[in-house]
């Protein structure tokens, strides 16, 4: 028997550069995402946050579990600079991940020209 549409999770299973941002969402490898995104090292994931969600430790467990493999992480938190909560700050910190937070504009150029190095990145970008 045929099933009907089957919704998964958003994910691309690599790592790619961003390619533009801005209207709600990303393009990146030859794919659009509208909302935001998780870019780790196990691949880029659609991330439920928007530009009023806290930024807790909870909403970057992916990023936690995969600390092994991150140096960086870059947090784009909207068109402004929103400063980290230091709960969250200390739980990256805890797993010798060291975080900046900036704009997602600014967070994509720098994740970017990162990836091109082959650093040890990674990128919560929030959707503008």
């Amino acid at each position: 028997m045929a099933k009907g549409i089957e919704i998964r999770n958003a994910h691309f299973p690599g790592r790619a550069p961003i390619d533009a941002y801005g209207n709600g969402g990303f393009r990146f490898a030859d794919m659009s995402h509208r909302g935001s995104l998780l870019c780790l090292p196990s691949g880029i994931y659609g991330w439920d946050m928007t530009l009023e969600d806290a930024l807790t430790p909870a909403h970057f467990q992916k990023v936690l579990d995969e600390a092994a493999e991150i140096e960086v992480l870059l947090v784009g938190t909207g068109m402004d600079l929103r400063p980290l909560p230091s709960e969250l700050k200390a739980a990256l910190r805890a797993k010798h991940i060291s975080s900046d937070a900036m704009s997602t504009g600014a967070a994509v150029r720098t994740f970017n020209i990162m990836l091109s190095e082959s650093r040890a990145v990674a990128a919560a970008l929030i959707a503008v």
